[in-house]
Order: C-alpha cells, then sequence, then structure tokens
C-alpha cells in the first residue's frame, strides 16, 4: 500500500515560482504506478493536471502546458510539481495520487492512494 505525503505549498505572487513535493513509501518503486498530480480550487471539482509514467511519459493538462512540468527523483521515491509563471486561477488544494497502471490522457484511472494535499495561493 502506497502512503503519499505533499509538501511545499504557500503563497506566491503572481508570476512567481513553487515546487511541490510528493513523497511515497510502502512501495520499493513507482516506475509502474501512473504518478499524477491533482488540484481542486473552492467550489470547484477536482481536476488531474499532470501525469508521469515510468519517467518520460508525461501528461498536462492544457491550462498548465508549458508553466508546469511533472517529474520523479527514483533514488528518493519522491514526485515533483515545478510550477511557474503562476495565476490566480492555479489557487487550489493541490494533491498527488498514484495509479497502478498505466496513465490515461483524462486523468481517469482509478488511483489507489491518495494524499493529504497541499493549499497553493497566488497572489495579486
Amino acid at each position: 500500500q502506497v502512503h503519499l505525503v505533499e509538501s511545499g505549498g504557500g503563497s506566491v505572487q503572481v508570476g512567481g515560482s513553487l515546487r511541490l513535493s510528493c513523497q511515497a513509501s510502502g512501495a520499493t518503486s513507482t516506475d509502474n504506478y501512473c504518478m499524477t498530480w491533482f488540484r481542486q480550487a473552492p467550489g470547484q471539482e477536482r481536476e488531474g493536471i499532470a501525469s508521469i509514467y515510468s519517467d518520460f511519459i508525461t501528461i498536462y493538462v492544457d491550462s498548465v502546458k508549458g508553466r508546469f512540468n511533472i517529474s520523479k527523483d527514483n533514488a528518493k521515491n519522491t514526485l515533483y510539481l515545478q510550477m511557474n509563471s503562476v495565476k490566480p486561477e492555479d489557487t487550489a488544494i493541490y494533491y498527488c495520487a498514484a495509479a497502478r497502471r498505466l496513465c490515461r490522457r483524462d486523468f481517469s484511472s482509478v488511483f489507489e492512494a491518495w494524499g493529504e494535499g497541499t493549499q497553493v495561493t497566488v497572489s495579486p
């Protein structure tokens, strides 16, 4: 059973950068997992924004493409989300999730593990 813990959230100004981390434990490796970042803004449904599988297969939702970068450090069993050029609409709680299968482009995989989330607030 994979256990996920996010960190790195906080307040950032418009146009700034932030890096989120997701520490995975309980699995020897997440190589065969679809690791995904989701976010949920106030009053909105949770949405998938970035996935990575096997280190080099990445998927992004259009709203973050070119600004966010998802990556993994397998030695540390850690997933990252580098957020650049942030906008007010990026304000949300960010969650990482793990699914032991290939990623789907619509982020519709059934995820076996979820973190508790980290808050990101973008201010003018």
